[in-house]
């Protein structure tokens, strides 16, 4: 035994009486606007994005993930018209030229989707959401958190 830890003898145990701590155990934070270092470490304050504007600590969405993810979906779109494009026994050149023009109009729609979104007009009146994931869950909410402090003031 080791300052009050550990067993006062080893006999009848099954174990060699060998007594270590739990690295796996992880203590949990305190929820601050601060990040605090523990005894003797200075408190930083969080970065303004981390924080927000209102120190409620929802961040902005990453516009890089954002493009990411659209830039995906446009290229999965592709990829099962090509596909759409094999089974019906069209050439290779066929096929390049239909997804080159497909992938142009993509562009040029992603490109007016994100001129509106900077403009603030969202989505179209009558085209249906787009289903909600990471990046875009975040954006919605601070969407909606800057909506209910404009009804609240």
């Amino acid at each position: 035994m080791y300052n009050g830890i550990g067993l006062q003898t080893a006999r009848g145990s099954g174990t060699n009486g060998y007594a270590q701590s739990n690295t796996f155990f992880v203590k949990p934070r305190p929820r601050s606007t601060t990040s605090g270092g523990g005894p003797g470490r200075p408190h930083r304050p969080l970065p303004p994005d981390a924080a927000g504007a209102d120190g409620g600590g929802m961040r902005k969405p990453n516009k890089e993930i954002l493009e990411h993810d659209r830039k995906r979906q446009v290229e999965l779109k592709l990829l099962v018209l090509r596909d759409a494009l094999e089974e019906h026994g069209y050439t290779e050149d066929e096929i390049e030229e239909r997804v080159a023009e497909a992938r142009k109009a993509a562009e040029a729609e992603a490109a007016a989707a994100v001129a509106a979104e900077e403009a603030g007009s969202g989505r179209g009146a009558g085209r249906p959401p787009l289903p909600v994931r990471g990046p875009q869950l975040a954006k919605t909410e601070v969407a909606h958190i800057g909506q209910v402090a404009l009804v609240t003031t």
